[in-house]
């Protein structure tokens, strides 16, 4: 299992419990030390520092191991401030980092291609179907996300490459460094507690119940979808 984005969040999350079943499993993110700290902690574990948005990376990245399971995570956070209050570049700054290394990695696993049988996720978010107003470009670069890996599976079929392309949409993710300030933002914007937006949250979900659904879906022979919400209750089909 390669993991794109693997030092934080449901990245880590994933390769902390991938690599507890027996995974081969190699971490890619930008920072060494980082992955130096997760590679003390998980023996056996490989790493690599690259920028994931460079054209380069996924080439890079292959050629070091080729992934039975390629999950990409990796993306920088949105600026949490209402439309009128964000400039261009904070409006539209995932769509230069979780768009972009989508784009990059998705188009690589076609061109290469990876081989027949390589299940490909992204982790896109539940702002792609729900929106998120605080947070300028970051659904529609999400939603973006869901198209890339539609298109991609497309492409496979089409070239009978037998690669599957999934995408899943975390809820909010409490306890995790993303969803806690999407948290403080919106709780802050509509003048109640924290506390109180997550008790009006359904079923709010965990890095864990995320990464529990990319295991189930790269275990799956046949998963019934494409594009998977992941809620505390696990994983529910959703039609584009």
């Amino acid at each position: 299992m390669i993991v794109v984005g693997g030092s934080r969040g449901v990245g880590r999350r994933l390769v902390e419990e991938a690599h507890r079943h027996g995974a081969e499993v190699l971490a890619l993110a930008r920072q060494p030390g980082v992955l130096q700290e997760l590679a003390r902690s998980l023996p056996g574990l490989e790493t690599m520092s690259l920028d994931a948005t460079d054209p380069e990376a996924p080439p890079k990245l292959f050629d070091a191991m080729v992934p039975d399971i390629l999950v990409i995570c990796a993306g920088t956070h949105p600026s949490l401030a209402p439309l009128h209050e964000q400039s261009w570049q904070q409006f539209a700054v995932n769509w230069e980092s979780d768009v972009k290394i989508a784009f990059h990695f998705c188009k690589a696993a076609l061109t290469r291609p990876l081989p027949e049988g390589t299940r490909i996720v992204l982790v896109s978010s539940g702002a792609a179907l729900a929106g998120s107003p605080l947070t300028g470009g970051y659904a529609g670069s999400k939603r973006t996300q869901l198209f890339i890996a539609n298109y991609s599976q497309k492409e496979s079929d089409r070239l009978g490459l037998g690669l599957r392309f999934l995408a899943i949409a975390p809820r909010i993710l409490a306890g995790t460094e993303l969803g806690e300030s999407a948290i403080a933002g919106y709780s802050d914007y509509l003048g109640i507690s924290a506390d109180d937006f997550i008790r009006s949250m359904a079923s709010p979900p965990t890095a864990a119940h995320a990464a529990e659904a990319i295991i189930e879906l790269a275990a799956s022979d046949k998963p019934e979808g494409s594009v998977f919400v992941v809620s505390g209750k696990g994983l529910e089909t959703v039609q584009l």
